[in-house]
C-alpha cells in the first residue's frame, strides 16, 4: 500500500516513520527542501526518543522516501495524509493556511489512476472534512480548466492523532484507540487496512519499542467526520481540566494544610477518576491542549455556546505559572539582584519543544523583576536559544554549573536526571539553599536534610 503524508513535523514524520516500519511503501512530503535534505541523511528535526534508530531503519530498507514534489507523490500513493501544522492565531483561532493550500495543490494533483483516500491528520476545527473535500474540488476544477477533464475519485476522511511528546513511537505502535471518520465504507476500509497489523498486533516489535505485556489488540472507533474531529478536541479539553482542577486543589491544600499528592492519591484511587494527569504544578504547556482549547472555545462560541468550563480552564493554568514566582517573592523578599536557576526548559521531559512552555514564561518574567536567570536543560538548551536569543538566560551545560552562585533553584521540567540530583552536593555551590519544586518531583526530606528550605507545589 503507497502512503503520501504531506508534512514532516512531529505527526508527519512519526506516523510516516510507524507506517513504513509496518511495511507500507511511505512518501513524506514538505516544502522545505533543507528539511527533506536533513530527513534523506536519517536526521530528524526535532528530538524524540526512539524515533531515530527506526527512521534509519526504515531508510535503509527503501520503505521511506522524502520530496518537495506533492503533485508527483499524490499521483503515486492510495492513501494521502495531511499532516501540516496548524499553529494558533491571536484570536484563538487555528491557523488553516498550510490546511488549505495542500487540500488545493492535492486538488489540482489528482489522476484517474485510481481512487484515492484524503486524510486529515492535523488537528482542525469540526466541519474541517467537508471544507477540505470543497478545497479538493475547488483544486480539481483549477486544474481542469487548464485542459485536463478526466473523472476524478476520492474519499476525504478524519484519521486524529493522539501521540504524546516523547512516547510518539509508542503511542503510534500501541495506542489506545485509532479514530476514522468518514462518510463512505470504502475510506472506512482502507483505513483498517492500511493499520491492520497495528489494530491486530501482528506486527514484530522494534527493539527499542517494545510491545507492553499483555497488549493484544487495539480499539477501532469508526463514526463520522465531524464526531472523528470533536473526539480529539474533547480527549485534549478534558486532559486539561484534569490538570487545572489538580492544580486548583493544590492552591487550596496549601491554605489549609494538606498534601496534594495525598489528596490526589487518596481521589485517584477511585476507578471513575483515575490518577493520571493529576500532578500538581506549573501547569501544563507544549502545542496541543492550549491551542485546542482555544480552538474549541472558538467554536463553541460560533455556534452560540458560552464555555465556562473550557475558559477557566485556561484560566487556572495561565494564573498556575505565576505560583513559583510567588514562592520565590516570599522565600527570597527580593528578587533584583538574585541569581535563579531554572532546571528544564522543555514543556516536558523527553522533548526539546517550547511551545508555550512554562519555563520561558517564568524566566521572562523573573527577568522584567531584576533577577540573573540561569537555566539547564538536558535537550532544549539550543532549542531555546534560536527561540529566544535576546532573552539574557545564561544557559548551563549541566544541573551542577546552574547551581553554582544561585539564591534559588526551580525544577519546572520533570527529568529523570533532576530527581537523582545530590542535593549536599549542589548546596554547597549554592549562595543559599532554596528549591522551589515546580513539578513535586524531589524528595523534600533529603533536601531539608541537606538544610534546604524545600518549597512544593500544594504541600
Amino acid at each position: 500500500m503507497n502512503v503520501c503524508v504531506i508534512g514532516t513535523g512531529y505527526v508527519g514524520l512519526v506516523t510516516g516513520t510507524c507506517l513504513a516500519f509496518l511495511g507500507r511503501s511511505v512518501t513524506c512530503v514538505d516544502i522545505d527542501e533543507a528539511k527533506i535534505s536533513q530527513l534523506r541523511e536519517g536526521q530528524a528535526p526535532f528530538y524524540e526518543p526512539r524515533l531515530s534508530a527506526l527512521l534509519t531503519g526504515v531508510i535503509e530498507r527503501g520503505l521511506l522516501s522524502f520530496s518537495n514534489n506533492l503533485e508527483q507523490s499524490v499521483q503515486g500513493a492510495e492513501i494521502v495524509f495531511i499532516a501540516v501544522g496548524t499553529p494558533p492565531q491571536a484570536s484563538g483561532k487555528p491557523d488553516l493556511s498550510a490546511v488549505e493550500a495542500v487540500a488545493r495543490s492535492i486538488g489540482k494533483a489528482l489522476n484517474s489512476d485510481h481512487h484515492r483516500v484524503i486524510v486529515n491528520k492535523s488537528t482542525v476545527p469540526i466541519g474541517s472534512g467537508n471544507w477540505v473535500e470543497m478545497l479538493i474540488k475547488e483544486g480539481i476544477r483549477a486544474n481542469q480548466s487548464n485542459g485536463s477533464s478526466q473523472p476524478l475519485s476520492f474519499s476525504v476522511a478524519s484519521n486524529p492523532e493522539f501521540l504524546r511528546e516523547g512516547t510518539a513511537v509508542h503511542d503510534t505502535l500501541y495506542p489506545d484507540r485509532i479514530v476514522i471518520g468518514a462518510s463512505d465504507a470504502h475510506a472506512v476500509e482502507r483505513l483498517r487496512a492500511l493499520y491492520d497489523p497495528i489494530i491486530e498486533q501482528t506486527f514484530t516489535p522494534p527493539p527499542s519499542s517494545p510491545r507492553p505485556a499483555g497488549f493484544t489488540a487495539v480499539p477501532v472507533v469508526t463514526t463520522d467526520l465531524a464526531s472523528a474531529e470533536m473526539i480529539k478536541y474533547a480527549a485534549n479539553a478534558f486532559l486539561a481540566t484534569k490538570i487545572s482542577f489538580a492544580n486548583e486543589i493544590a492552591n487550596i491544600c496549601e491554605r489549609v494544610g494538606a498534601d496534594i499528592r495525598e489528596v490526589v492519591r487518596g481521589f485517584g484511587l477511585d476507578s471513575r477518576i483515575g490518577p493520571r494527569f493529576l500532578n500538581a504544578g506549573v501547569g501544563w504547556g507544549g502545542s496541543c491542549f492550549g491551542k485546542d482549547l482555544s480552538a474549541l472555545i472558538d467554536v463553541a462560541q460560533e455556534y452560540g455556546y458560552e464555555p465556562h468550563l473550557l475558559r477557566s480552564t485556561v484560566a487556572v493554568n495561565r494564573r498556575q505559572r505565576q505560583v513559583v514566582v510567588k514562592k520565590l517573592q516570599e522565600t527570597l523578599k527580593i528578587l533584583k539582584g538574585r541569581t535563579i536557576g531554572l532546571l528544564g526548559l522543555a514543556f516536558k521531559p523527553e522533548t526539546d519543544d517550547l511551545r508555550d512552555a512554562p519555563a520561558l514564561e517564568i524566566a521572562k518574567q523573573l527577568i522584567e523583576m531584576g533577577a540573573h536567570v540561569k537555566a539547564y536543560d538536558p535537550v532544549a538548551n539550543d532549542a531555546s536559544r534560536k527561540l529566544v536569543g535576546n532573552l539574557k538566560i545564561d544557559y548551563c551545560p549541566d544541573a551542577l554549573t546552574l547551581s553554582e552562585g544561585c539564591h534559588a533553584i526551580v525544577v519546572i521540567t520533570e527529568w529523570d536526571e533532576f530527581q537523582n540530583l545530590n542535593a549536599q552536593e549542589i548546596g554547597t555551590l549554592m549562595n543559599t539553599k532554596v528549591i522551589i519544586d515546580g513539578r513535586n518531583v524531589m524528595d523534600r526530606e533529603t533536601f531539608e536534610a541537606a538544610g534546604f528550605r524545600y518549597c512544593g507545589v500544594g504541600r
